[in-house]
Order: structure tokens, then C-alpha cells, then sequence
């Protein structure tokens, strides 16, 4: 399969969203969270909640496959005018450029609505995570040293930014 939809997410998706993250949640180490999702806790988390700005879905060409999805949300600890990043891809089997897709509407829509800056914060053991923000351009600009996990594992997290308007 090669060929696929970006839509934006409904909470109709909440429920197939939530196995995708959980399925990658279960591999462990390429995200931060590590508690399994249930669909109205992903609704919250990445579609309606009030720091939710936007969440776009990648799905098969006949619609009956998530592939992937992409949230842009407001953090507190983000200055004004930036958006932070969250990007998942179905694990297998792996469709190739779906991230890439993702990141595009996903950057439009922040260059429409005005944003200045998009956030993606990477735990460092997440090696293809690094790979993938990398390709789409951010840049390194803050670590977080020694971030526990809940096994107690001490992973840094690397916060990257994508600028969003090119400076005069």
C-alpha cells in the first residue's frame, strides 16, 4: 500500500487512534508515554482537549486502515506563538511517507494559523523519533538531562524546534 489520506482527526478515530499509540506504547522506547490510552483518554489527549489545537490522521486510500496521526497542542511550558509536536506511525507494517505527509499538513496548518514555532520534545533512546524530526528539518535547541522513566531508567529528552517563518 502506497497510497493514503491526511484528514483531521474526529473523535470517531478515538478508538483506532488509541490501539495504534497503545500498540507502540507496548514496544516501548520511541514515546514518552507509557500507559496504555482508552479511547476517551485519547480523545482528551490529542483531539479535544482544551491544549489540543489540531490532530491530523493518515488512512488507507479506501479509509479503512489508520496508518498514523499527528497532534499539534499548546504545552505551558512553550512560549507564545509555539505548538508542540507529537508524531506516530502505525509500526508495521510501516507505510512509507506517511510522516512526511503528516508533517506537511501539520506545518501548513501552523504557517495559516500564525504559530512562529513547532516543539517536538524526543526521548533520546528513540533513535527512529531523532531520524524522523531531523529529516523534516528541527533543530536541536534544549536537552532535559535524566528524565525518569517508570521503571526508573534515566533517558535525557531532546527538544527540538521548527521555525515556522523565515526571519528578515
Amino acid at each position: 500500500m502506497s497510497k493514503f489520506n491526511i484528514r483531521a482527526a474526529t473523535s470517531s478515530d478515538s478508538r483506532g487512534l488509541s490501539l495504534l499509540l497503545n500498540e507502540i506504547i507496548e514496544v516501548g522506547g520511541t514515546t514518552a508515554a507509557e500507559t496504555p490510552f482508552s479511547p476517551a483518554e485519547f480523545e482528551t489527549a490529542y483531539i479535544t482537549g482544551g491544549h489540543c489545537v489540531a490532530c491530523f490522521v493518515a488512512e488507507s486510500e479506501s479509509g479503512s486502515e489508520l496508518l498514523g496521526f499527528q497532534s499539534l497542542s499548546i504545552k505551558e511550558k512553550l512560549q507564545a506563538g509555539w505548538l508542540d509536536i507529537a508524531t506516530f506511525a502505525r509500526a508495521e507494517p510501516k507505510v512509507k511517507g506517511v510522516g512526511s505527509a503528516l508533517f506537511d499538513m501539520s506545518k501548513a496548518f501552523a504557517i495559516e494559523n500564525d504559530y512562529d514555532f513547532i516543539n517536538a520534545t524526543i526521548r533520546a533512546d528513540n533513535v527512529p523519533g531523532l531520524g524522523y524530526y531531523g529529516k523534516m528539518g528541527f533543530q536541536d535547541y534544549s536537552v532535559a538531562k535524566a528524565v525518569p522513566l517508570k521503571s526508573g531508567l534515566l533517558v535525557d529528552r531532546i527538544s527540538r524546534k521548527y521555525a515556522l517563518k523565515t526571519s528578515d
